[in-house]
């Protein structure tokens, strides 16, 4: 595989182009990007996949809800419906996709709607009943026909994009140069120990620019597995055989979390749809013994196990330091933009 990403190295740098003369016109003004008076905060990453965007949104979503009526927007990665679709009673995780269908269950007082046109899924959203107070756009950092009022950037802490380069000789979308457009950089994944010292080295190699803010933040697991038929806590799981199920893009850190000596651990790739023959495999591998997956691949799993059986293992978005500091700069980006619309 490494070798057939260094042979596809000129593909990279013809990528790498292309996407550069874009930013360029865009940023020029030659293209033109559409802008709302709602506030609009855009999350996303400059390379593929794994670097935490749900809990991100997820976070934000607790931080503003009380507050504010907020709306998510995705693009819906393969649901199996096209065009802009707000979800209601009866919306499935296929129709939506995963993630989005995850927002959906979990926050019901939110509208959660779809639509890879972003600027039309925000006119859309604009025209609704329910007409919101804040966007929150999930993976549109490259979006540029949408020109968001705040842009937050995910970096992994184990594979930081000034690592990485572009595809597909490496997994980045764009060039590095394309981190300038964020607002706030949220390294993601951090170890909870993390110390001043190599965060001040970590924001000295992303090279932070004076108007940008710098930010870690850890994966915080629950203390429970959840499931239809309630919730278990995770101690008294010690010693019982079990299936781990994770259809992510970087599933270690998942596994690492819950697994014990004689548990299973079937890794499947990122927003796997998963098929019945896959599903019959998973049946006889687990037996009688409990199925934890993740959150996103609960949604889809869900139908096809008994709520005796099938739980999942929640997460959530935990700032090392500066968690307040977070809060306030995006509350206070919220506030002005509401009383400016």
């Amino acid at each position: 595989m490494k070798l057939l990403r260094k042979i596809l190295f000129p593909f990279a740098v013809l990528y790498g182009l292309v996407t550069s003369i874009r930013n360029f016109l865009y940023d020029i003004g030659v293209l033109k990007a559409a802008f709302f008076d709602v506030p609009v905060i855009a999350v996303g990453n400059l390379s593929v996949g794994g670097t935490g965007k749900s809990p991100q949104i997820e976070y934000l979503i607790r931080l503003l809800n009380n507050n504010y009526k907020v709306a998510t927007l995705s693009r819906g990665y393969k649901r199996q419906s096209s065009g802009y679709i707000l979800a209601q009673a009866g919306t499935s995780a296929k129709i939506l996709g995963d993630e989005p269908f995850q927002f959906f269950s979990k926050f019901p007082t939110i509208q959660v709607a779809v639509d890879a046109d972003r600027k039309n899924g925000i006119e859309q959203l604009m025209q609704s009943s329910q007409e919101p107070d804040i966007i929150l756009l999930d993976d549109a950092y490259q979006h540029r026909k949408v020109k968001a009022g705040f842009y937050i950037l995910l970096t992994a802490y184990d594979d930081l994009y000034t690592d990485d380069c572009m595809l597909p000789t490496g997994n980045l979308r764009e060039l590095k140069a394309g981190a300038k457009r964020a607002s706030i950089i949220v390294v993601t994944k951090c170890p909870e120990n993390l110390s001043v010292k190599e965060q001040e080295k970590i924001g000295a190699k992303l090279k932070i620019t004076s108007e940008q803010k710098l930010f870690f933040s850890s994966i915080a697991y629950d203390s429970y597995i959840m499931g239809e038929s309630g919730k278990i806590k995770r101690e008294t799981m010690q010693g019982k055989k079990k299936v781990l199920i994770a259809g992510i893009a970087k599933p270690d850190s998942f596994f690492d979390a819950i697994k014990e000596e004689g548990d299973v651990c079937l890794a499947y790739p990122d927003h796997h749809d998963f098929t019945d023959k896959e599903v019959v495999e998973i049946k006889k591998i687990a037996q009688n013994n409990k199925i934890i997956t993740t959150e996103k691949d609960y949604v889809r799993l869900k139908e096809h196990f008994s709520g005796e059986q099938l739980f999942y293992l929640g997460i959530a978005c935990s700032f090392i330091s500066g968690g307040e500091n977070f809060n306030k700069t995006i509350l206070d980006y919220v506030g002005t933009s509401t009383r400016n619309s």
